[in-house]
């Protein structure tokens, strides 16, 4: 990409568009094009069409997504597979039609198989079930970068996939029916230290074990992948570490204050037992992570509080 290259970032208000945002900005990138939904409905195919036409982006990054925490899918699937399909069929196809350089599909970390072997190579992709949990969600990502994979088979595209671990950071959603884990956590013991409450119960056993990422670092990567002059196939992006829920919840624990204890209800879902990233294709190009966990949530429950000041 050049300084004046056009670049659509959809999604630009969410966690992850939001952070590619930034990035570019700092980067020096000047003709940057975003749309609110009020302005421009990705569901809405018509229209779509018709602002790629008008802008004619030379590079996109696809951030644009219904995404949420295990309630959430596993509450509203049909929204998760519907929305999720239809979004990202407008971009890709209307991308091929305005002759996008390059375009970056942002898939997820639930597209792999569930009981998937540790960590997860890229090519683990479709070799087994998925998580019943977020499986409308998965089947959607999955789409999309088959998507990819046959327009540049057929037409001779440059659309990338990239497939983020679990992340968090500025601008993330902070709502308890549809927040992931992180920002859940954050809110639960904050609240549960204005309360002066004596414990925090949370959903499982805290068995499971994942892997996180900052924001920031995801944006930086997603530049740094977006100005190579090719890329391997699919690309995970993560830390290439894990770290167990009931060690996580301790973390935040002690980075929000709250001095109760913790009980955990077993008899709601785990999810998948243990989820992390194999790294050695994007650190083979020269990419690693920058923020460490602990600085991360420092950071993130900072963002957290200003945010409520602000309300």
């Amino acid at each position: 990409m050049q300084k004046e290259s056009s670049i659509y970032v959809a999604g630009h208000r969410g966690l992850v568009g939001s952070a590619i945002l930034r990035k570019l900005q700092a980067d020096g990138y000047k003709n940057l094009i975003t749309r609110t939904r009020e302005e421009l409905d990705l569901l809405d195919a018509r229209a779509v069409a018709d602002f790629f036409k008008k802008e004619k982006p030379e590079y996109v990054f696809d951030a644009a997504a219904k995404v949420g925490g295990i309630l959430a899918n596993d509450t509203y699937p049909a929204d998760f597979i519907y929305q999720n399909l239809t979004i990202q069929n407008n971009i890709i196809h209307n991308s091929y039609l305005a002759k996008v350089k390059r375009l970056m599909f942002l898939g997820s970390v639930c597209v792999y198989p569930r009981l998937s072997p540790q960590p997860v190579k890229e090519e683990y992709l479709l070799t087994g079930e998925l998580e019943p949990t977020n499986k409308a969600y998965a089947i959607a990502k999955i789409a999309g970068i088959i998507m990819c994979e046959s327009y540049n088979r057929q037409h001779g595209t440059d659309f990338v996939s990239v497939m983020p671990t679990n992340l968090y950071g500025l601008n993330d959603n902070f709502d308890l029916q549809n927040s992931h884990v992180i920002p859940a956590l954050l809110r639960k013991f904050h609240e549960a230290k204005e309360a002066q409450s004596d414990k925090v119960t949370l959903w499982g056993t805290g068995s499971a074990l994942r892997e996180f990422l900052y924001s920031d670092d995801l944006a930086d990567s997603c530049v740094f992948i977006m100005n190579q002059k090719s890329v391997p196939g699919l690309l995970n992006i993560g830390t290439g570490i894990n770290i167990s829920i009931k060690d996580l919840a301790e973390l935040v624990k002690k980075t929000v204050g709250f001095a109760g204890r913790i009980e955990w209800d077993s008899s709601k879902p785990d999810g998948m037992p243990r989820r992390v990233l194999d790294m050695a294709r994007l650190h083979a190009l020269g990419w690693h992570h920058k923020v460490e966990l602990k600085d991360g949530l420092r950071m993130a429950y900072e963002q957290f509080l200003a945010g409520r000041k602000q309300t």
